[in-house]
């Protein structure tokens, strides 16, 4: 798979912010200049991966000529202390990375992991997990590739790609219909306008002007599964707030599309994963 635009420059600057312009002196002034070996990049708890791909290229940017081996795949289900890739070659360049490569690909498995655990709960179901745009500051296109990774689909990436109507820009307006008839006068035909409703009668005003999705936000299922029974197939519906494991296959059998979580990306555990050396 190949990596999102910007990666590149992206990973410069992390290795530029971490090495400085002095280097790693610690590793400089301790490892000789010929020292070789292969080190270990490993899962120290189950989990889902994904950033095999960016911690290779961190290792690349530094030292094309360190050789970097996959034992498995982004995507993949892994058990505490399974193998996930070898890196071989000088040991100054594999120390100087480490904690780079380490950094990316602990924080994007943490959120497939995170992904995967709503995804696996809401399975059978036909509710698809999307994440949201609480992401980390220039982050946002590799913690929305681990969301995929994960098994998640990815709601609009910025603000420019599709139209998502909130509380706020309705108070602006004044109701929930004309806020969608002027979005989509605005916009190009193929670009999905979507409306955030609080209530139910909202959500009758919005639907007599044909969004693409409504966003019914921090409804009970109750509510929900009537919302559901209004729109009758007319739209998209999405769930959002408060989604949680206790209550995610819940909202997902009120027949909903799509439950969106912010808490995936912006609050999902860094996986542990490690780097073992073996000098030879």
């Amino acid at each position: 798979m190949s990596l999102p635009a910007g990666t590149d420059e992206l990973i410069r600057r992390v290795l530029e912010e971490d090495l400085g312009l002095a280097g790693d002196i610690t590793t400089l002034s301790t490892i000789a200049a010929e020292a070789s070996g292969t080190a270990i990049l490993e899962a120290r708890e189950e989990g889902v991966i994904a950033g095999l791909g960016v911690s290779e290229h961190v290792f690349g940017s530094l030292d094309p000529t360190l050789r970097f081996h996959r034992v498995v795949s982004d995507g993949d289900r892994v058990r505490a202390g399974q193998p996930l890739a070898e890196v071989s070659g000088s040991l100054r360049s594999i120390l100087s990375g480490e904690r780079t490569a380490l950094n990316f690909l602990g924080r994007l498995s943490g959120i497939a992991t995170a992904t995967r655990r709503l995804v696996d709960l809401v399975e059978g179901t036909g509710a698809r997990v999307s994440d949201t745009r609480k992401t980390t500051p220039g982050l946002r296109a590799l913690e929305k590739m681990a969301v995929r990774m994960g098994g998640g689909v990815n709601h609009r990436f910025g603000l420019y790609d599709a139209v998502l109507i909130k509380d706020n820009h309705v108070a602006a307006v004044g109701d929930v219909a004309t806020a969608v008839r002027s979005a989509r006068d605005a916009v190009e035909p193929s670009v999905k306008v979507e409306i955030e409703v609080d209530t139910l009668d909202q959500l009758r005003e919005a639907l007599e002007a044909e969004p693409d999705i409504v966003l019914l936000d921090n409804m009970t299922p109750d509510q929900l599964r009537e919302a559901v029974a209004i729109v009758a197939g007319r739209c998209d519906i999405e769930a959002s707030g408060g989604i949680t494991q206790a209550n995610i296959r819940q909202i997902a059998e009120t027949g909903v599309d799509i439950i969106s979580s912010g808490s995936i990306t912006h609050s999902a555990p860094t996986l542990d994963v490690a780097l073992e050396l073996r000098v030879g």
